[in-house]
């Protein structure tokens, strides 16, 4: 795999969803959770998602719950969540696994390409964001603690 675009996942929906309908744009990729002490970062993932309506790039949301048990629910529950308490209108996508022998294809590439604290692969938390340019390529990782308001600038270069 080359680029993010050469990956599919499956939405919140349960729709299969190839990335190459995205390709052309910058994408903020990001592991979430409902029950995470960084869950508030929704609002910012959603601000980022509105300041940048019509341009070309999106926010895509995928659910986790391998740390610390901070996203039990089920893919319609977390939907319900996302929109009442957040009103998260941005891409989300079902619940993966960002770790380990199962972890979602995708996140195997976005470990390889941006390696984390002391070049670590590892996702360390929930939150770690990934923003790739309009070519497909991963040009940054973000620690959880980065607020998404942080990475306004970053994303400004790329589109």
């Amino acid at each position: 795999m080359t680029s993010v675009y050469d990956f599919s996942a499956r939405a919140i929906d349960g729709t299969d969803v190839s990335l190459d309908r995205y390709r052309g744009q910058a994408l903020l990729i990001v592991n979430t959770a409902s029950k995470c002490g960084f869950t508030g970062q929704y609002d910012g993932l959603e601000a980022l998602h509105r300041d940048f309506v019509g341009a070309p790039f999106e926010v895509l949301g995928f659910p986790c719950n391998q740390f610390g048990n901070q996203e039990p629910g089920r893919a319609a529950e977390i939907a319900a969540f996302c929109a009442t308490s957040f009103d998260v209108t941005f891409p989300l996508f079902d619940k993966v696994e960002v770790n380990g022998p199962n972890r979602h294809p995708l996140y195997a590439w976005l470990t390889s390409q941006k390696r984390g604290f002391l070049g670590s692969q590892a996702i360390k938390w929930n939150f770690t964001k990934f923003l790739t340019d309009r070519e497909g390529r991963v040009v940054a990782r973000y620690a959880p603690q980065t607020e998404p308001s942080a990475i306004k600038a970053d994303i400004e270069k790329l589109i």
